[in-house]
């Protein structure tokens, strides 16, 4: 999100309750006959053969030996053309030379402190319409990631496509890029509204019993940008095709973790990964989160159920956003935890003298009576401020099968 060309949602929110959320969603379908862009529409424009595009085989994610799997979250890029383009709302000392360069620099330095198995990038990655070329600005936005050979995913946020390529077009160009693992859509769909719903699945250690076994799942999809019914103003949201999708996609992991070999007798822990952030966010205030809350919270102004979803999903521990740059927050709602990235880019909006930032992420295994890797036993957090010495600030527990909480 720009300030620029912020959208002000409406603050009458359409609430959908566990009970109705069947019935909601199929309303919701047959809304989407009535709008300019609809499921129907979505077939004749992308036939069957368009919504999945060949790969070579991605390489499997996993937890290194020493028992943790670390995720590096960067929200909120913003990145245009580099060193032309200048920097928003930063110290009158700081203007000078200031440009997209920052961003990048931010990047090495947060991959040389962490060293991240993985990072994942949460959308509005460039900001199109400062951009000269599209492609250009995506392959110097992700220019660190590729680089340090490091596995990457990506999301798509509101200004993605306001360039020179279209939603569609900026997905398939991330998903051609050295090291992603992002995809374009589930390969086994036909239709499903958006570019970019996907899921990858964590591996245990090697030489582990859980080797084989997904027992740390990643879900993303893409939020959207703008709402396309009339009617509706605002940001985008999460559709009932996408919902669908995702509750399968949990259903089927769930089952083969559950199963043998080393059948386990519970879910493992899911993390999911968009752009614009749940209506449910607003519900926090200071008493009731780790982090900052600066901004009106930039969601939709329609609450399609999606929440009411993960929560009966049963799978999901943690929701991470970007979108509202100078909120960084984190706060746990009915057992899922919502968290902000906290705005990461030169060229996106911010806050003078309030750095930018990048969110780390740690899930961390158990021991086995063995004295072997077993499953996920916590998921930690923290954030670090690009300011001389990368500090980190707000360690907290975001789950564990134990307790949630700060860290001391």
């Amino acid at each position: 999100m720009k300030r620029a060309t912020m959208v002000q949602p409406s603050s009458t929110f359409v609430n959908i309750n566990k009970k109705n959320l069947w019935v909601s969603l199929a309303i919701a379908v047959l809304s989407l006959c009535f709008v300019p862009i609809n499921v129907s529409a979505a077939v004749r424009r992308h036939p069957p053969q368009q919504h999945h595009l060949s790969r070579k085989p991605s390489p499997k994610l996993r937890f290194g030996r020493n028992g943790e799997f670390k995720i590096l979250q960067v929200a909120d890029m913003h990145y245009a053309d580099g060193k032309t383009t200048p920097c928003e709302d930063v110290l009158p000392s700081q203007v000078d030379g200031c440009s997209d360069l920052n961003t990048t620099a931010f990047i090495h330095r947060m991959i040389e402190a962490e060293k991240p198995n993985f990072i994942i990038f949460t959308g509005d990655n460039i900001y199109g319409f400062d951009s000269k070329d599209s492609a250009k600005s995506m392959d110097a936005a992700f220019a660190p990631a590729i680089a340090a050979r490091i596995p990457w995913a990506a999301v798509l946020g509101n200004h993605d496509q306001e360039g020179t390529l279209s939603r569609e077009g900026v997905m398939k160009h991330i998903v051609g890029l050295n090291h992603t693992l992002s995809q374009f859509n589930p390969s086994e769909l036909h239709v499903i509204d958006g570019f970019g719903n996907y899921n990858l699945e964590v591996g245990g250690v090697e030489g582990s019993g859980f080797v084989n076994k997904s027992i740390l799942n990643l879900y993303f999809l893409d939020s959207g940008d703008y709402s396309t019914v009339p009617a509706i103003p605002g940001y985008g949201w999460i559709k009932p095709s996408q919902q669908l999708w995702f509750q399968r996609t949990s259903a089927k992991l769930q089952r083969a973790y559950m199963s043998p070999p080393n059948a386990q007798k519970s879910s493992a822990p899911g993390l999911v990964y968009f752009h614009i952030p749940l209506p449910e966010v607003a519900s926090f205030d200071s008493t009731n989160f780790t982090g900052v809350r600066q901004e009106d919270i930039g969601s939709a102004s329609v609450n399609s159920g999606f929440f009411t979803t993960l929560v009966e999903a049963g799978d999901v521990k943690v929701v991470f956003t970007g979108h509202d740059h100078i909120n960084d927050f984190c706060g746990q709602l009915t057992g899922i935890q919502l968290c902000y990235g906290g705005g990461f880019g030169y060229h996106a909006y911010g806050k003078a003298g309030w750095p930018r930032r990048a969110r780390v992420v740690v899930a961390s295994l158990e021991k086995t009576e063995e004295g072997g890797w077993g499953t996920v036993k916590s998921i930690k957090t923290w954030k670090r401020l690009d300011d001389k010495h990368l500090t980190a600030i707000d360690g907290e527990v975001l789950w564990s099968k134990k307790h949630t909480g700060k860290v001391e």
